[in-house]
């Protein structure tokens, strides 16, 4: 009925761009912050682009993103505290920067949650399936209660999570590792749906027994060579059985 091998006891959902249509609002703000600070620099220089997005900043700890993108364009700035302004030029500050916008189009527009990820979260749920929302966000919890499905995740691994804790950020598998072992259950025992390039090389690096790649911005192919079994554009299609 899930669309799911037989022996999976548990869901890890990234959130971002998987269960919340938050993907775009982090995209628009990654973009406000980096254009303005690379025309800072050079007026001619590139903008930032959903390809520059997909590559190295979708699905990251923050400020993993900001260090892969600027060293794409050959930039390396010193690291900064997490107590950087937002004005600061380091990677803390661009990352706070990022935040802030983010979070002023939160408060003002709220959290969308994907239809057909909602209902897909809620068969889940009523099959027996533990779940947790695995995400690199920092703001996990504000997010979940906003779109109002708290009642429907047993565990939470986000971007505090993994900072108190230590763990490396997607694409290395430690937060999956780390929502799995708060179900209880095994890595091949858990599947992993996630949109962003970094995070299905986090599933299929964990060895889980099954990688959902959610396609929404046309990028299907790539999802698959990264470590997808399978690709969907929502994950109402696994209930009708259209995964691709």
């Amino acid at each position: 009925m899930l669309g799911l091998p037989d022996g999976i006891r548990a869901c890890l959902f990234d959130m971002d761009g998987v269960l919340t249509r938050t993907a775009t609002v982090h995209m628009a703000a990654w973009k406000r912050t980096f254009d303005e600070y690379l025309r800072a620099g050079d007026p001619q220089a590139p903008l930032f682009t959903q390809l520059d997005y997909n590559r190295y900043v979708d699905g990251k700890p923050r400020a993993d993103g900001v260090r892969d993108f600027l060293a794409s364009r050959g930039i390396t700035l010193p690291e900064g505290t997490p107590d950087d302004p937002a004005d600061a030029a380091t990677v803390h500050g661009i990352g706070r920067r990022k935040n802030e916008l983010l979070l002023a189009e939160l408060a003002e527009n709220g959290v969308e949650v994907y239809p057909g990820s909602l209902a897909y979260l809620r068969a889940a749920r009523d099959a027996g399936l533990a779940t947790a929302v695995v995400t690199a966000s920092a703001n996990g919890e504000q997010v979940i209660a906003a779109g109002g499905f708290a009642d429907l995740i047993d565990a939470r691994v986000d971007g505090l999570v993994t900072a108190r804790e230590g763990l490396r950020g997607k694409p290395a598998p430690d937060t999956f590792l780390a929502g799995a072992r708060a179900l209880g259950v095994e890595p091949a025992e858990a599947a992993v749906f996630e949109d962003a390039l970094a995070g299905v090389e986090a599933g299929r690096a964990g060895r889980f027994g099954h990688v959902v790649g959610v396609d929404r911005v046309g990028q299907a192919e790539a999802l698959r060579a990264h470590g997808a079994d399978v690709v969907v554009t929502d994950l109402d299609q696994l209930l009708d059985g259209g995964a691709r």
